[in-house]
């Protein structure tokens, strides 16, 4: 045998024996860890103050929007007012051009004003001059009855004839009807006679026109009903604006509410007046406070959800219309709970949810009874005590499972 290849069976059989070396360290190694089980991390049963909470996303609205609607039909001649804008309660919004209405109701007034003149000339000119008609035909009447007396006399004294007895009988008459005339004239001019009553109905209906008149008038320039922010704006000068057409939309100042929905699982935790806080997606660093004012007593069948309103009782500034904002509703509290991790309990939400928990350096399963759960703890009311630790639901161990615990627990 050549010096080569003894050499080349020298350094295999060294390799062999070095790998075994390296084999029979490595067991050394591992055998008690083995022996001990995996190394997991724990965490420990704790005992605080807990509060319950459902947490849900929805938008912020007013209790009602004001839709501002043309009236009359007419052209746009001014809309001094911009979308995004606060607006105080009667400021102008739209003016429509007014020159058809502004005459229509110049017309109007005049009616009213002949209208009064007329009733005036009753009161004032008509009867006084009827009550001196009256008077005057009285004293004629008088001095013709007085005269036809006196034709009598003559008449039996043969100083007059048949003819002139007529006469005085004919005036007589006459002044008879002109007095009654005269009365009857009066009878009218009186407050409570029928020339004054037509008179004045005239009144009342000249003023009903021109009330009506100034109405339309008034529907020319249009107004804002409340204080609000214009969140719509849908004319613009020079539009032939409809009547009934929707020309802007006014979020009204003052209230404001939040809009979510939550699972209907969650309904028997709610409550009026239940307490939350709230952030906008937009600035999720500033809470503000808001308790619930509404939850609709229906049930919304295709996603399953409860509509539940939100009274928010100081309105940041920043809050504006439809934005996204979630709640976190506190539904219930407890003081010095018991509290498990969820994820560190099996069918935490099921019928009989339970834990691995550690004994002596090895899992044990426990059955728990859970109450509160929320913000990833639940309340154990029965199966575990202050102090124990479990194991995360996640890990690929079983019940007497050996292990070692990798730091401290959590």
């Amino acid at each position: 045998m050549r010096l080569q290849d003894i050499k080349a069976q020298l350094l295999a059989h060294r390799i062999a024996l070095l790998a075994v070396l390296v084999v029979a360290a490595a067991a050394a190694w591992a055998a008690p860890r083995l022996l001990q089980g995996p190394e997991i991390t724990v965490a420990r049963i704790l005992r605080r103050d807990f509060a319950q909470s459902v947490v849900a996303s929805g938008h912020v609205e007013a209790p009602h929007r004001a839709s501002i609607a043309a009236v009359l039909t007419g052209k746009v001649l001014r809309v001094p007012v911009a979308e995004g804008q606060a607006v105080a309660a009667g400021q102008v919004l739209v003016q429509l051009d007014d020159r058809e209405w502004r005459a229509a109701a110049a017309q109007a007034d005049a009616g009213v004003d002949q209208a009064q003149a007329r009733v005036h000339q009753l009161r004032e000119v008509d009867f006084p001059v009827a009550d001196q008609a009256v008077r005057e035909a009285e004293v004629t009447l008088r001095n013709a009855r007085q005269q036809r007396e006196r034709s009598a006399e003559l008449l039996k004294q043969g100083f007059i004839g048949p003819s002139a007895m007529d006469d005085a009988d004919k005036a007589v008459d006459v002044a008879q009807a002109h007095w009654q005339s005269a009365a009857a004239q009066r009878v009218g001019a009186l407050p409570s006679g029928a020339a004054t009553k037509i008179a004045e109905a005239a009144l009342q209906q000249a003023r009903a026109a021109a009330a009506a008149a100034h109405s339309r008038l008034a529907y020319a320039t249009i107004v804002a009903p409340v204080a609000g922010t214009l969140i719509a704006r849908n004319v613009e000068p020079g539009d032939v604006a409809q009547a009934g057409q929707l020309l802007m939309t006014l979020s009204p100042a003052g209230a404001t509410q939040i809009v979510v929905d939550i699972d209907e699982r969650n309904m028997h935790l709610l409550a009026l007046g239940q307490a939350a806080r709230a952030s906008a997606d937009a600035f999720a660093d500033q809470m503000f406070e808001a308790r619930i004012a509404y939850i609709n007593p229906g049930v919304d069948l295709q996603r399953g959800t409860v509509e539940v309103k939100l009274d928010v009782p100081a309105t940041p500034a920043f809050l504006r219309q439809d934005m996204t904002v979630s709640v976190d509703i506190q539904v219930a509290t407890r003081a010095h709970a018991v509290l498990v991790p969820l994820d560190a309990v099996h069918d935490a939400r099921g019928a009989q949810p339970w834990s691995l928990v550690l004994v002596d350096h090895r899992l044990q399963r426990r059955a728990l009874c859970l109450g509160l759960i929320g913000s990833g703890y639940a309340e154990v009311l029965d199966g575990l005590a202050e102090g124990d630790s479990v194991a995360s639901a996640s890990l690929a161990v079983v019940a007497g499972s050996r292990v070692r615990v990798r730091g401290a627990p959590a």
